[in-house]
């Protein structure tokens, strides 16, 4: 189809139907200034134990909302992605964020906070938790 959709649609939690574009329209991914993937759902857990992991995305998820980042229709400009695996299996959960493509380890929910502030507010990179060469 012409309309870059292939005529693919995709049920929504409310069972509505959505296009890519419709859904991606929905969560204003065209005003996002910055995007955090965080490693929290790995199949094989090598580089922390699952529990912190998922502690860490709720707290990211929640955070985000609190502070109106997170993209969608409350006018954000953060987006949140989980990620199965980052590919460091060290010292995790590993976060990456873009456009800057600065990769940090020990993203327990304290350090997050860290990062919020100082990155995703700020624009500095919090130097403490970056993995250097990176």
């Amino acid at each position: 189809m012409s309309d870059g959709t292939l005529g693919l649609s995709r049920r929504s939690a409310d069972g509505s139907a959505k296009t890519a574009a419709e859904k991606a329209k929905s969560l204003d991914l065209a005003n996002v200034e910055r995007h955090i993937f965080l490693c929290a759902d790995a199949d094989k857990p090598k580089c922390c134990d699952p529990p912190v992991a998922c502690a860490s995305w709720l707290y990211l998820k929640r955070r985000l909302d609190e502070l109106g980042l997170a993209n969608g229709p409350a006018g954000g400009c953060v987006a949140r992605s989980k990620a199965n695996c980052l590919r460091i299996c060290a010292e995790g959960p590993i976060a990456v964020v873009y456009p800057e493509g600065v990769w940090y380890s020990g993203m327990t929910p304290e350090a997050l906070e860290e990062v919020i502030q100082g990155h995703l507010i700020g624009g500095t990179p919090v130097h403490r938790y970056r993995i250097p060469n990176t």
